[in-house]
């Protein structure tokens, strides 16, 4: 199945409404959340406030993607604030088990992340506990980077994994 879900992170936040109502209107499947925290990624964007503001107003999923510290802290603030999906990273994640199951237990979907320079073999053990896959293209915590080519290898052999 292939969705679309653009990201908020490069939406004029003075028109983030009517910027959403566009993206939905052009046929986005769902809307993708970039949270940052400062730590785990050198940048900060928002937290569950906003995306339960949106939630109101909004009738797609919602995908709240943690590029944050603590994860297992914060799944159950974004869930509650309407978060349909929430994506994890691999990387900083010492029980990433324990977090996916976390996700499924609060009823949203678990996804998990993986960034351009780690192995995808590290994904192995944990392809069958997930929902999706959100393969990196650009190093997280910025947007507007210029995509890594390599990143078509990539997705070709995650395709391999996943079949």
């Amino acid at each position: 199945m292939k969705l679309l879900a653009p990201s908020i992170l490069s939406a004029d936040f003075y028109r983030l409404g009517e910027q959403i109502e566009a993206v939905i209107k052009g046929g986005a499947d769902l809307l993708h959340f970039d949270v940052m925290d400062g730590h785990f990624v050198p940048n900060i964007t928002f937290g569950p406030v906003v995306l339960e503001s949106i939630k109101k107003h909004c009738n797609i999923p919602l995908d709240a993607h943690l590029m944050i510290e603590n994860v297992d802290k914060y799944i159950p603030e974004f869930i509650k604030a309407g978060a349909d999906m929430v994506s994890i990273h691999i990387e900083n994640n010492h029980h990433i088990h324990r977090s996916l199951e976390l996700i499924k237990s609060l009823g949203a979907k678990a996804g998990v992340v993986i960034n351009p320079g780690t192995p995808l073999s590290l994904l192995e053990e944990v392809l069958h506990y997930v929902d999706f896959v959100l393969l990196m293209s650009v190093n997280p915590g910025f947007g507007g980077q210029k995509f890594i080519p390599r990143s078509l290898e990539r997705l070709r052999r995650l395709k391999e994994m996943v079949n």
